[in-house]
């Protein structure tokens, strides 16, 4: 297959080339190795320009920016439409998803992947808006992606996950999933232009394939 792209390639003029490279880089095919992901209330898919107001309208409040580390505040919709392009653009962690309820399309959050240098091991990170919150989305995101990554990602460990000291709600999420408490430290809030103390979890893929019914945490 290889042989035969290079061959159709060499009789390309240099636009051709061009635009062909810019097809290869589209942000389906940079996605390929994250898939659309079904849950019982959720999909969960990249995100689109048809997010951007409700992404904007969600984001601008505070008590979601100061949870998260590199959501500014206020959020705008240029905020949401960059954020867009540069989850298209690949520029974003490994896999970025918006979360949208299966009954009718609505975004209410992200979650997403991203990698370490290790390459043993990938961060979560999740935020939901407000009008969402303690419904369960949040967990049954997280039991998705994380079901995702060691399903698909042969090469991954581990799965770490941090969270505000004072995010108790996020906590719980975290717990629920399985991850093990780690230790605690700093990350910065780009919302509140400081540090932050945080604490860290761990799941690995041990562990995760004695709780893969999930049903088993309460």
């Amino acid at each position: 297959m290889q042989g035969e792209l290079l061959r159709a390639d060499q009789s390309r003029s240099p636009r051709e080339d061009q635009r062909s490279s810019e097809e290869r880089l589209r942000p389906e095919r940079l996605r390929s190795d994250c898939p659309v992901l079904l849950s019982e209330r959720l999909v969960m898919r990249a995100p689109h320009e048809e997010d951007i107001d409700a992404l904007a309208h969600l984001a601008n409040n505070a008590k979601v920016a100061t949870m998260v580390s590199r959501m500014p505040h206020p959020y705008t919709a240029d905020d949401a439409a960059d954020f867009v392009r540069r989850t298209k653009n690949g520029d974003i962690g490994k896999c970025v998803y918006a979360i949208t309820k299966a009954e009718n399309g609505a975004f209410i959050g992200c979650c997403g992947v991203e990698p370490h240098a290790d390459g043993r091991t990938v961060e979560i990170g999740y935020w939901l808006g407000e009008p969402y919150w303690n419904k369960g989305y949040t967990t049954e995101a997280c039991h998705a992606l994380v079901d995702m990554v060691f399903r698909t990602r042969q090469d991954v460990d581990q799965i770490d996950a941090r969270c505000r000291v004072m995010n108790v709600a996020s906590r719980r999420v975290i717990q629920k999933c399985g991850f093990q408490f780690q230790g605690s430290g700093l990350a910065a809030s780009l919302a509140l232009g400081s540090n932050v103390p945080v604490e860290w979890y761990r799941l690995d893929r041990k562990t995760w394939m004695s709780l893969r019914s999930w049903g088993n945490i309460a």
